[in-house]
């Protein structure tokens, strides 16, 4: 779709220079980035990729921005910031709506619901909002719509954060058809990252935040259905997701949060969840999936001790003494300075595990089979504990102490980590000496078989000939018969592949 569809009153293609009035930042944003879309078709891939949109090489993108509509719903002149049009061949084709907000401005329900109506009436295909606001994945959206209009419209959700991380990530593949395409890209990432744009990260938790920390440590009963927990949660949620953005750009790999599936196919499912886990535990966590490493990433900060805990999980090796199961341990550890460091040795069953600090277990601290007799560790916890103390209740404090944390866990202990990998099988000393006795035996068989083949032929030949000579004895004719020659022709000899070997032949004294 080159041109605007039938039922636009107005909307122009969107323009990498726009020309939007100052105030109109929304605009401006939105306009770059869907016309950056179109200039370098990598990014659009990338970017539609993540809400399941393929694009080919034969596909035709087109976008537009403050598009308006014939028949509005309700009256109502409603302007959506943007319009994408994927056209794949074949009379295949996608389109969205898209809207956007900048700064602190959030998503508005009302506002995406009638969006959302919009699109149904004239057969657009989803909604996709923009905003500073994080979700887990794309599909968890900070509105909802209901029920009756997401069977017919889909509903995506795009931080301008994560916008800015996929096209970073995407200059330092520098795979691009064009040099001028990794330009336009750069220009992108320049202009998102300026401070006058209004893009922004994830800052300070809620309001609430003080008041939940201060209620755990008083021992005070959390209720999971209140607006405190509520908020609470979902600015945790928001953090996660900044986080997850923070080590991917840390990394230059695409870091994933690991959800459960009913975490992520309903984020209302995974909100209860954890609104469940911190009224009964006071804690929060989330879990990051980052490409070759050795385990996932956990991340929790434990409200009443006050604490935040990273820490990543490796099976312990199989050999039979416990100091090699160490050492192995300590191998991989020798660069990571101990500070803060703890070591969790699990065992098989119900034996409790074993903590003990880098420092201890480099010094061989009480660590010695009579400790635990019964079993080997059969996994390390490896964590760094963070005491942040006053810290820890403060919006903003809290969450510079975390986004610092996290990369310094991940360079000190997670990226030295690797699993253990068992040496491949070798080949054993009697294996190959009964290997030679079965083939000496198998030559000897053989050479014992081939006499007895020569014997047999030996006793056929002789049979033959005492026949014959039977026959021209007991005849009346005194003509003198001439025998056949007894050595083959070497015409007969192919003619007749089983006539004896001429070492078995009688001589002429015979």
């Amino acid at each position: 779709m080159s041109t605007k569809p039938d039922y636009f009153t107005k909307g122009e293609r969107a323009r990498l220079i726009p020309v939007a009035a100052d105030s109109s930042k929304e605009v401006r944003a939105t306009s770059v980035f869907l016309a950056t879309m179109m200039a370098v078709p990598p990014f659009a891939e990338r970017m539609l990729d993540t809400i399941g949109q393929k694009v080919g090489k034969r596909s035709e993108i087109a976008c537009f921005t403050e598009v308006g509509f014939k028949q509005a719903n309700g009256g109502k002149n409603h302007r959506p910031d943007g319009f994408v049009s994927l056209s794949s061949g074949r009379g295949r084709q996608w389109t969205a709506l898209v809207e956007a907000k900048i700064g602190n401005a959030e998503i508005d329900a009302e506002q995406v619901k009638a969006y959302a109506t919009l699109a149904k009436e004239h057969g657009i295909d989803a909604v996709i909002t923009i905003s500073n606001q994080f979700s887990a994945l794309p599909t968890h959206t900070p509105v909802e719509i209901g029920r009756v209009l997401s069977r017919n419209v889909g509903l995506f959700h795009w931080s301008w954060m994560f916008i800015l991380t996929e096209a970073m990530l995407l200059i330092s593949d520098d795979n691009f058809d064009a040099p001028e395409q990794k330009f336009i890209l750069s220009e992108l990432v320049r202009y998102l990252s300026h401070d006058s744009v209004g893009v922004k990260r994830f800052d300070r938790m809620n309001k609430e935040w003080k008041d939940v920390v201060l209620a755990v440590n008083a021992r005070t009963a959390l209720n999971k259905n209140t607006s405190d927990i509520q908020n609470t949660v979902a600015a945790w949620h928001q953090e996660a997701r900044d986080v997850t953005l923070l080590m991917t750009r840390k990394v230059q790999r695409r870091v994933r949060q690991k959800l459960s599936r009913a975490h992520a196919n309903d984020p209302s499912t995974r909100l209860s969840g954890d609104a469940e886990k911190l009224a009964g535990n006071h804690v929060l966590d989330f879990v990051l999936d980052i490409p070759d490493a050795a385990d996932a990433l956990e991340v929790q900060a434990d409200i009443a001790r006050r604490c935040l805990i990273c820490s990543m999980t490796l099976e312990a090796p199989d050999t039979k003494r416990l100091q090699s199961r160490i050492n192995w341990l300590l191998k991989q550890l020798t660069k990571s300075n101990p500070s803060d460091v703890w070591v969790e040795m699990q065992f098989p069953g119900k034996v409790p595990p074993v903590r003990v600090t880098l420092v201890q277990l480099r010094a061989e601290e009480g660590l010695n089979q009579e400790t635990f007799p019964s079993s080997l560790p059969t996994a390390f916890k490896v964590m760094m504990v963070k005491d942040i103390a006053g810290k820890f209740s403060g919006s903003r404090t809290f969450i510079e102490e975390l986004e610092k944390f996290v990369p310094e866990f991940y360079e000190n202990v997670g990226q030295l980590l690797e699993s253990f990998r068992p040496k491949p099988p070798q080949l054993k000393a009697e294996k190959a000496e009964s290997a030679s006795a079965l083939s000496e035996d198998s030559a000897k068989g053989l050479r014992d078989v081939s006499i007895a083949a020569n014997d047999a032929a030996e006793d056929a030949l002789e049979m033959v000939l005492a026949s014959k000579v039977e026959a021209v004895s007991s005849s009346g004719d005194e003509e003198e018969k001439q025998w056949p020659p007894l050595v083959p022709s070497p015409e007969e000899a192919a003619l007749d592949p089983v006539s004896p070997p001429t070492q078995y032949l009688p001589t002429t004294e015979q």
